[in-house]
């Protein structure tokens, strides 16, 4: 049987996509089947020996980047991949509840991802189906402006664009347009913000990326980083993280506050472990360094079971916060 001459420079390759798109550990191949999808798929035919003779030097040139094919009885198969199935399951996840991905742009990612491992993966990954069900943005600008914020740092260039919020009616609408200088993208609790320089307010500020729209690049130059107050050393993201869990950007001050044992769990999962906690009685005394504005919002939310007790600005901005919500509900 004579070998067709496409198969001289892609055999080998056609061989290997065969076995990540059709074989794992439940789905091995014989060399017919190898030789059956070599044809079908590619119009390739080879000898069977010649197909014995590529997967023993594929065996040899994958060993070398820890990839394996195994051989059983039944025929042979890959046995590990560069990123494994539990992986993918993980990424596609994470794609399903990133808020900021829109429905559109979830579906093609997950699409994608499931490309990446063979023909039987599909079937287990149910949720594809689903993704229309999650509560997702529906700023389909958001991907460009990643790339072209991406393209602005790197060019250290300021950028302009309009920030909007929801109405009544669902859509977004536009309230101001910024001039900034880039420095970072930030995912933060299942949002991605833009770490900027304010250039009319001469302030950092930090903007949600899913309700940005309308960006543009300008020949600016962009506000060098370390020449603004605060900012010399450079940006500490674990501490931009940690003590803004509300993406606030006023400046963080230390913060002293009673909690309830009970809730230790939630503390440390907004905060982190760059904290101090004594017991003081029955209750724990926790003091870290966090955006004040953030702490109020946060102390709101968790107000049956936190005392903030210093700075003294801050409390009384809580008691006062607590009077008028107290009022409302006469």
């Amino acid at each position: 049987m004579k070998e067709s001459i496409e198969s001289k420079g892609l055999a080998l390759l056609r061989i290997l996509q065969i076995f990540e798109k059709y074989s794992d550990i439940d789905h091995p191949l014989t060399q017919k089947d190898i030789g059956d999808y070599l044809e079908r798929d590619y119009g390739i035919v080879i000898e069977r020996k010649n197909i014995g003779r590529k997967i023993s030097l594929l065996k040899e040139a994958l060993e070398k980047e820890g990839i394996y094919i195994e051989s059983v009885r039944q025929g042979s198969y890959l046995d590990s991949r560069k990123i494994e199935d539990s992986e993918l399951r993980m990424l596609i996840d994470g794609v399903l509840s990133s808020k900021y991905i829109t429905a559109k742009h979830s579906k093609e990612l997950i699409e994608k991802l499931c490309g990446l491992s063979n023909a039987y993966f599909r079937s287990h990954v149910k949720n594809i189906y689903t993704v229309n069900d999650w509560n997702k943005s529906d700023n389909q600008q958001l991907f460009y402006s990643i790339e072209l914020i991406d393209e602005a740092i790197a060019s250290k260039k300021q950028i302009s664009f309009n920030f909007n919020k929801y109405g009544v009616d669902k859509k977004l609408k536009k309230t101001a347009t910024h001039v900034v200088s880039p420095y970072q993208l930030i995912l933060h609790n299942q949002r991605y913000y833009l770490f900027a320089y304010k250039e009319k307010w001469k302030s950092m500020g930090y903007f949600r990326l899913d309700r940005i729209t309308d960006m543009k690049i300008l020949d600016d130059v962009a506000t060098e980083l370390r020449t603004i107050e605060g900012y010399k050393n450079g940006i500490d993201y674990k501490e931009l993280s940690m003590s803004r869990p509300y993406m606030f950007a006023d400046k963080a001050e230390t913060v002293e506050f009673l909690c309830e044992e009970q809730i230790i769990d939630q503390v440390i999962d907004w905060f982190g472990y760059d904290i101090t906690m004594t017991k003081v009685g029955d209750k724990v005394k926790v003091r870290l360094k966090v955006s004040p504005n953030a702490m109020e919002y946060w102390a709101m939310q968790y107000m049956n079971y936190v005392e903030v007790i210093s700075p003294t600005h801050l409390r009384e901005t809580i008691k006062k916060n607590i009077a008028k919500a107290q009022e409302k509900y006469k």
